[in-house]
C-alpha cells in the first residue's frame, strides 16, 4: 500500500493498550493545551486521540507549521516553473519596489536566505504591530528587510517570512491561498482555509486565544500570511507529513518533487544546537515543523513515522520534541 487515507480505521497491534493509556493520562495532566494527537506508521493510521472537547473536524491556529507549508508551496511553484530556483534575488519579484537611498544589503538578499532565515533586517524585535496594522503587509515586511546587518548569519523572522507570500502571488499570479488549494490542499483532501482578516491587536490576540478559530490570516489585499495564521485539524498534519515521508507522491501522483523534500530536510543554518532547512527544523531523529504553543509535525524517515500534534496556544508550553522522545516514539520500540 503506497497512499494513507486517514479514513481508513486505525491499524491495532501497532502500540500497547497500557502504553496509550498512560500516554493519555500524562497528556491529560501535564499537556492540557494538546487538542490532538494523530500518528500513521508504515503509511497506516495507528493512533487518533482529541482532547478537551475537541473532534477530528475542529481545526487549530497551527503557527509556525504555517513556514513550513510555505516551504511546500515554494518548492510546488519552483517544481512547476514559476520561480527559477532559489537564488533569484528578492526584489525580481518585485519591480515597482522602491529602494531606499543608501540601501546596500537588500539587493543581495535571496529567496534561500529567507527559507534558511539567513536574511537581516533593521530591528531588534519583529514589530508585529506596526505591520499587522499597515495596508499592505508585504511591503511593510520588505521595508524592514537588510540594514547595516550583514546576509548569512540565523536571523527567526515571522514578519520576514511573510515577503515569501508576495514572491509566490507575485510569481503564480494567484493569491497564495489560491495556489495552495488547488496545488497542495485539494490533492491532498484538505478542506481549503478561507481568508480570515484582522483589523487591530484585539483581533490579531484573540485569533491567538481563541478555543476556535479557521481559515488563514490574510492582509488587507488579501495576501495570506507565510509565517502563521494557517489553521489545521490534526489529520491535515498528518496528511502533510506523510506527503513528505512518501517523498512527495500522493495516492501515485507527486504533488511535489522528491528532490525539494530532500533539500529542504537538509542543514542549511543553524541556530545554537538545532539545525534548519529551509522553514523546516532538522533533527537528530527525524525532522519537523514547529509552531508556537506546541503544534507540531514530525518525520521520521527511519521509522517511518508521522506524528502529528495540535496545540491550543499557551505560552510557556511543554516541549513536545520530548513527549515525542521520551513518551511516544518508545511505545514503538
Amino acid at each position: 500500500m503506497d497512499i494513507f487515507d486517514v479514513n481508513m480505521s486505525i491499524r491495532k497491534g501497532w502500540m500497547n493498550p497500557e502504553s496509550i493509556t498512560n500516554l493519555e493520562d500524562l497528556i491529560t495532566k501535564n499537556y492540557s493545551n494538546i487538542t490532538g494527537i494523530v500518528i500513521s506508521k508504515n503509511v497506516h493510521l495507528v493512533y487518533e486521540k482529541y482532547f478537551d472537547r475537541y473532534t477530528k473536524d475542529d481545526l487549530v491556529h497551527v503557527a509556525s507549521v504555517t513556514k513550513s507549508i510555505t516551504s511546500i508551496l515554494i518548492g510546488i511553484a519552483i517544481d512547476k516553473g514559476y520561480i527559477k530556483n532559489i537564488e533569484q534575488k528578492v526584489l525580481e519579484f518585485f519591480p515597482d519596489y522602491t529602494i531606499r537611498r543608501g540601501e546596500k544589503y537588500i539587493q543581495l538578499i535571496t529567496l534561500k536566505h529567507l527559507l534558511t532565515m539567513t536574511a537581516p533586517y533593521k530591528y531588534k524585535s519583529e514589530p508585529y504591530t506596526k505591520v499587522y496594522s499597515s495596508d499592505d503587509w508585504v511591503k511593510s515586511a520588505l521595508d524592514l528587510l537588510g540594514g547595516k546587518n550583514e546576509v548569512g548569519e540565523f536571523n527567526y523572522s515571522t514578519i520576514g517570512t511573510n515577503i515569501l507570500s508576495g514572491i509566490l502571488s507575485n510569481a503564480t499570479g494567484q493569491s497564495v491561498s489560491d495556489f495552495a488549494t488547488q496545488n497542495l490542499f485539494k490533492p491532498l483532501g484538505i478542506d481549503a482555509p478561507k481568508p480570515t482578516f484582522i483589523q487591530n491587536k484585539e483581533d490579531y490576540l484573540a485569533f491567538l486565544k481563541d478555543k476556535y478559530v479557521t481559515g488563514w490570516i490574510a492582509d488587507p489585499k488579501g495576501v495570506n500570511t507565510a509565517g502563521w495564521g494557517l489553521t489545521l485539524s490534526p489529520r491535515d498534519m498528518i496528511k502533510i507529513g506523510q506527503l513528505y515521508l512518501n517523498g512527495g507522491r500522493w495516492n501515485g501522483k507527486e504533488i511535489l518533487s522528491t528532490k525539494w523534500i530532500v533539500d529542504s530536510t537538509m542543514e542549511k543554518s543553524r541556530w545554537r544546537e538545532l539545525s534548519y532547512g529551509y522553514l523546516w527544523w532538522i533533527l537528530k531523529d527525524g525532522y519537523a515543523a514547529l509552531g508556537d504553543g506546541g503544534n507540531i509535525i514530525f518525520i521520521s524517515p527511519q521509522k517511518e513515522i508521522v506524528i502529528a500534534i495540535a496545540s491550543r496556544f499557551m505560552p510557556r508550553t511543554k516541549d513536545r520534541i520530548e513527549l515525542i522522545r521520551s513518551h511516544i516514539m518508545p511505545m514503538f520500540q
